[in-house]
């Protein structure tokens, strides 16, 4: 049943590429990866093999290939994705040797693949459980790692029907799981190769920390004394929650979009000029030249990527957007700063979200009013802003290591 599906999905791909543009990049991708692989794949070289889906599992991954790289330069990488918004955004990542589109999982895709690499490694990360991909790898008898993995009970694998899928499971060497529930759900299916270790994500955001860019542009718009607003990843939904009230208040505003495009750049800014606000592009600003004053403007929107790490550091209250749609963004990235993190009500299968909350250096929002409120209690008072803040950068700061547990375990 499930090659069946497999190759249903191969052929819905292609047909999808024909109306959407992403599909398209995804469709051409995977049927130009094994030219990709055979014009780049060393015959005599080791290779370790690392998956991500996409971005965020890319992030994952990255603090075990840097270390892997500079520990063990005798290996070479390959890098695959999954999705178009991974592929595009880290194709030229220099930590790997190899990077291209992993092909669909069919019997006939996965024989070909693994023929043509033979890895002497391979690293899942997150929620990768590719059925043919990974029982040939079992059958080759290739050490195989689950990363950063995370377990629920609604889970098909935890389920009466979900038996015979569930069975990919055991094609893993080891599993190392985020927290003590994942470990206990697979010791129900005797698997029993488990360690607790936390998410590989602490240790890329303390990585990303330590490299962020001061931003002249946003210093010279803060100025001096005042209380600094960020909204990372908005969507329009998120800006229903929090327009309305900085609307009628004199926080500075910096706002990054999900979406970085001329028609979302002109809406938004739109939005914030039909309330009186007087609005600031990061681009225009790059043009005008740094040294100009920028004080004066109310919101500044950063239309470009690779910035919204580094502003983040400038903010006293953060937002995170996806709550009120596919789910929330990174959290970790703003946190690190030890300032307070809201965000919407879709965060239930996000592990950071939930441990923020408890700790009290994340808020849920679910309505504009519940972020008037939130917001009211941090103007008026510093010492609960301060102490929330602290909370959240603790929580980070307290699950860090994870990629030195798992190098403590492999055997490379």
């Amino acid at each position: 049943m499930y090659n069946i599906i497999m190759y249903a999905c191969q052929l819905g791909i292609a047909i999808a590429a024909l109306f959407d543009h992403k599909v398209r990049k995804m469709w051409r991708g995977e049927r130009d990866a094994f030219r990709v692989l055979r014009e780049k794949v060393d015959p005599t070289a080791r290779y370790v093999w690392f998956h991500a889906a996409s971005l965020g599992e890319f992030e994952q991954g990255r603090p075990l290939m840097e270390r892997l790289r500079q520990e063990h330069p005798e290996y070479k990488i390959l890098l695959t994705f999954y999705s178009p918004s991974g592929y595009e955004v880290r194709k030229d990542y220099k930590g790997a040797d190899i990077i291209c589109y992993m092909p669909v999982d069919t019997v006939t895709n996965a024989q070909r693949f693994l023929r043509t690499i033979r890895p002497v490694m391979a690293f899942f990360i997150k929620y990768e459980f590719w059925y043919n991909h990974l029982h040939i790898l079992k059958h080759r008898g290739i050490p195989t790692y689950s990363v950063s993995s995370i377990f629920r009970p609604d889970q098909v694998f935890f389920k009466w029907y979900g038996h015979q899928y569930g069975k990919v499971l055991r094609c893993f060497t080891h599993f190392f799981v985020q927290n003590e529930q994942s470990r206990q759900l697979l010791a129900k299916l005797n698997i029993h190769d488990v360690d607790v270790v936390g998410d590989t994500r602490f240790d890329r955001v303390l990585q990303i920390k330590a490299a962020a860019k001061q931003l002249d542009i946003v210093k010279n718009f803060i100025g001096s004394g005042n209380r600094v607003f960020v909204a990372g990843s908005s969507w329009e939904p998120d800006e229903d929650v929090y327009i309305p009230y900085l609307a009628k208040q004199s926080w500075k505003t910096i706002v990054a979009t999900h979406v970085v495009s001329p028609q979302r750049i002109k809406l938004l800014r739109e939005r914030f000029e039909s309330l009186g606000k007087k609005v600031l592009l990061y681009t225009a600003a790059q043009e005008a030249g740094a040294e100009t004053p920028y004080e004066t403007y109310d919101v500044l929107i950063i239309d470009c990527y690779g910035l919204l790490s580094s502003v983040y550091q400038y903010a006293d209250v953060t937002y995170v957007g996806g709550g009120f749609g596919v789910g929330i963004h990174n959290l970790l990235e703003a946190a690190v700063w030890d300032v307070p993190v809201l965000f919407g009500p879709n965060n239930q299968k996000f592990q950071e979200a939930q441990d923020l909350k408890a700790c009290g250096g994340g808020i849920e929002i679910s309505c504009a009013q519940d972020f008037e409120k939130t917001m009211d209690k941090f103007s008026t008072s510093l010492e609960t802003l301060k102490e929330a803040g602290q909370k959240a950068g603790s929580y980070v700061a307290s699950l860090t290591g994870a990629t030195e547990k798992i190098f403590s375990i492999v055997k490379f």
